[in-house]
């Protein structure tokens, strides 16, 4: 897909059924990469080569629990700086971003804004006619609010005092399906989403997302630490 010499990539990570997204100015082939997955390392690297893309930016939407990032070994490998949200407390990174910062690459940008709930310190990106909103909205659904911070109540708010605030023709990329969804609209999000539709209250979301009874991510012991030093394994001696 290219608009407006804008080139845009979705990537899929099955294993935690990740999405990490690819966008570069098509003239100046400066890019960034948002939520890139460990595991998939050499597919980006090897995609950034062949598309010739200098990768300036890597994005987190938030503190993983399902899979490491590559962020770090990606600075290493491309020279590309770390940004993720202040609130996410991360040590490692280059750029702790608030909402209203915006990333230039190239003639695009792509703008923080806050949107906690699934975590405390999920950002959502809004770029060209998309958002990418990491685990805080869905297609048809949204990320869970009992762990690491997160609160159903800000969740709620987040999506409908800000995603839902978009205009409804912009284009919602998520951080994972589990479904075969790829992408959806406010618009569609405003309507049909289970959890978060405009007929929906407050009260009924809390009381779904205290009765999900899901269990905790199998890599999360493992990942939050790495995601918190920027995708490197605590040492064990």
């Amino acid at each position: 897909m290219e608009k407006q010499n804008l080139l845009f990539r979705q990537f899929f990570e099955k294993d935690s059924s990740t999405y990490t997204y690819l966008l570069a100015d098509a003239d100046t082939r400066e890019g960034i990469l948002i939520d890139p997955v460990l595991e998939t390392l050499e597919r980006d690297l090897r995609d950034l080569k062949e598309l010739n893309i200098r990768l300036l930016y890597t994005l987190e939407t938030h503190v993983h629990a399902d899979h490491i990032t590559s962020a770090d070994s990606i600075r290493k490998k491309t020279g590309a700086k770390s940004a993720v949200g202040k609130e996410t407390g991360v040590p490692c990174a280059d750029i702790l971003l608030q909402e209203g910062d915006a990333l230039m690459f190239g003639n695009f940008s792509v703008q923080a804004l806050s949107t906690p709930g699934h975590t405390a310190g999920c950002l959502s990106f809004v770029g060209p006619v998309m958002v990418f909103t990491g685990d805080a909205l869905l297609v048809r659904g949204c990320g869970r609010t009992d762990f690491q911070g997160g609160s159903a109540t800000r969740l709620f708010e987040s999506v409908r005092t800000k995603l839902f605030n978009l205009p409804d023709t912009t284009l919602v990329y998520p951080a994972h399906d589990y479904r075969g969804h790829t992408v959806s609209t406010i618009a569609e999000e405003k309507q049909f989403n289970p959890r978060l539709n405009t007929s929906m209250s407050q009260i009924q979301f809390e009381d779904i997302m205290a009765n999900l009874e899901l269990d905790l991510p199998a890599k999360m012991m493992e990942a939050v630490p790495a995601n918190l030093a920027c995708g490197n394994r605590p040492k064990t001696t």
